[in-house]
């Protein structure tokens, strides 16, 4: 049986590391990010370790209906938990949660 992750954070890491890997699955769609954020293939993995990278990957993913639509498809969730992933790791608080 899996572990159960129950940190926000945690989920939402993983959410954006499933976003690389959708990215990472068409050619097109992974030069066109690499070349807008600068990374070369051989620092991929590496970056992903950085909050910064992770928060740039969604933000790429989140940028075009279609995109956000299809990657939330792939990997059974809807679209509002993935803009909710990258607010959480952005550390903005929502919308609803502000007096």
């Amino acid at each position: 049986m899996p572990k159960r992750v129950h940190n926000a954070r945690q989920v939402s890491e993983i959410v954006a590391i499933q976003a690389l890997s959708f990215i990472a699955s068409d050619p097109e769609r992974l030069g066109l990010f690499l070349a807008e954020s600068g990374i070369g293939p051989e620092t991929l993995r590496q970056s992903a370790a950085d909050p910064q990278f992770l928060i740039s990957v969604l933000n790429f993913i989140m940028r075009d209906d279609a995109t956000v639509k299809a990657f939330a498809n792939s990997v059974e969730l809807d679209p509002t938990n993935v803009a909710a992933a990258l607010q959480v790791l952005e550390d903005k608080p929502w919308e609803r949660d502000t007096p």
